[in-house]
Formats: C-alpha cells, structure tokens, sequence
C-alpha cells in the first residue's frame, strides 16, 4: 500500500551545487537538509518545505527534461513570482487550472517547475 510520497528527485549536471542552493535556498526559500553521510559523496543537494521534498542528484549526462515538472503549492503566489523574476527566473503564467492560480519558472540548471495556489485559500495573493 502506498502512503504518500516522500520526496521528488531533479537532476542537475556536475558542480551546480553553488547556483541550485542560491536558487532553491535563497529564492525560494526552501531549507537544505544534510544528505545522509553515505550519499553525500554523490554531490547533490536536498531541500524541504513543510511535507514537500525536493532532492537534486548529480547526472554526468543532465538534460533537462522538457515537460516533467514538480508542482509546489505555495501562499503568496504573486510575491514568489515577483521574487523569481527580480533573480532573473523566468515566470510563465497559465489559468488553465480551474480553481488555482499558477505559473511555470526554470531553476538555473533548466528544471521546469510549477508553482500553485488555490484561490480564495487563507493566504492567497493571487
């Protein structure tokens, strides 16, 4: 039996470490978590936000994927959109999702990623 899922995996190529914790870290402000001793060799990092967990592994051969993408809810749409653009992100709004209001941005190694926010939730700025 499934009970939920534990965390979303993106790769990113060789020494990009540097830029995914600004990205991740600082620009969207996740928290890095310590990669386990036994798998910190591989290079990487792994970030959290509430229940949401985001680990980017090392690939020699990275390409990012075109139409693959982790979904992130978020409070304060808008101000996560402003903050991605004011670092250079790209923002892509679509109101194709009834319900929610979101949009689609690429982290510095070119991982699609959705943000999302339900309308009308407590918090929302959308």
């Amino acid at each position: 039996m499934i009970t939920g899922l534990d965390h979303v995996q993106l790769a990113a190529p060789p020494g990009s470490e540097t830029v995914l914790r600004a990205f991740y870290g600082t620009v969207l402000g996740l928290r890095e978590i310590p990669k386990p001793a036994a798998l910190a060799g591989r290079g990487g990092c792994w970030f959290e936000a509430g229940e949401a967990r985001l680990h980017l592994g090392i690939d020699p051969d990275f390409r990012p994927a075109g139409k693959a993408h982790p979904a992130l809810r978020v409070t304060g749409l808008r101000a996560h959109a402003a903050r991605l653009a004011a670092h250079g992100a790209p923002v892509t709004w679509d109101d194709g999702l009834p319900g929610h209001d979101r949009c689609y941005t690429r982290d510095p190694v070119g991982n699609r990623l959705e943000l999302l926010e339900e309308k009308d939730s407590p918090g929302s700025t959308a």
